[in-house]
């Protein structure tokens, strides 16, 4: 088989395109291998009841872990039209009407696992990413971390949705990707960016089509306000100061 360099830049799995169709992923950590594994059980019953294409991953080897899929077309979404917007609304209400218990017997994280990692999440960013603030944006960055504390856990996300994972062939979408971070959580965090960081035209037909109410909009800007924390820490933890001043600037453009 012949393949090709690591293209997806990914922060959890390395991916390699094979033969022209397959994309192969290996765990870049230990405690990724799980993912991967809970992708080649849910996306299966997934795939069926979205509009959209999306990877159905297979086992290739258990050790060392190797998993492939079928490559989705399309490249990152780059034009935001109209009618792009409506078909990302129409895909995010069909996931959202997933069924939670069928979902959780497919592997998903359930909501009380969620509630309890987000907690984790809020701590680490209080001890970590607040003291990096300035004194004077403290206080809004911290009333970002306490609204998070009463977001609900009850419906099926994909997790980590912006214009990366979302593929398109010139003006129509063709599939979105990576479904490692899917789990039991709040329909608002896969609408932050559709709603918060597109143009006005395009977060329109999303709202237009899937019926977002003032509720989950005002939910979705907290979720689209707490991104680049998650790029401070991975800079942190990845002692990549660059990533983490960007990751900074970002927490501070989004207060």
């Amino acid at each position: 088989m012949s393949g090709q360099p690591d293209f997806d830049g990914g922060w959890d799995s390395i991916a390699t395109l094979v033969d022209g169709r397959w994309v192969q992923r290996r765990p870049r950590r230990p405690e990724v291998a799980e993912q991967l594994l809970r992708e080649t059980r849910l996306l299966p019953w997934l795939a069926p009841r979205l509009p959209l294409a999306v990877p159905v991953p297979e086992l290739v080897t258990a050790d060392p872990l190797v998993v492939r899929h079928l490559l989705v077309p399309g490249g990152p979404l780059e034009r935001f039209t109209p009618e792009c917007g409506r078909a990302l609304g129409e895909f995010l209400r069909a996931l959202h009407d997933c069924p939670v218990d069928e979902a959780l017997r497919h592997g998903v994280p359930s909501a009380a696992a969620v509630t309890a990692e987000r907690a984790d999440m809020v701590e680490r960013f209080l001890t970590d990413v607040v003291p990096l603030l300035p004194p004077g944006r403290r206080r809004a960055a911290r009333a970002v971390l306490d609204a998070v504390a009463e977001l609900p856990a009850d419906t099926v996300v994909h997790g980590d949705l912006g214009p990366e994972h979302v593929l398109a062939v010139d003006d129509s979408l063709t599939g979105v990707i990576d479904f490692g971070d899917s789990h039991i959580g709040d329909a608002a965090i896969d609408l932050a960016w559709a709603l918060h960081g597109t143009p006005p035209t395009f977060a329109e037909a999303v709202a237009a089509t899937y019926e977002v109410t003032p509720a989950l909009w005002a939910r979705a800007l907290i979720w689209h306000q707490l991104g680049p924390w998650h790029e401070v820490t991975h800079g942190l933890d990845t002692e990549d100061p660059d990533t983490a001043r960007s990751g900074i600037a970002g927490v501070l453009r989004r207060l």
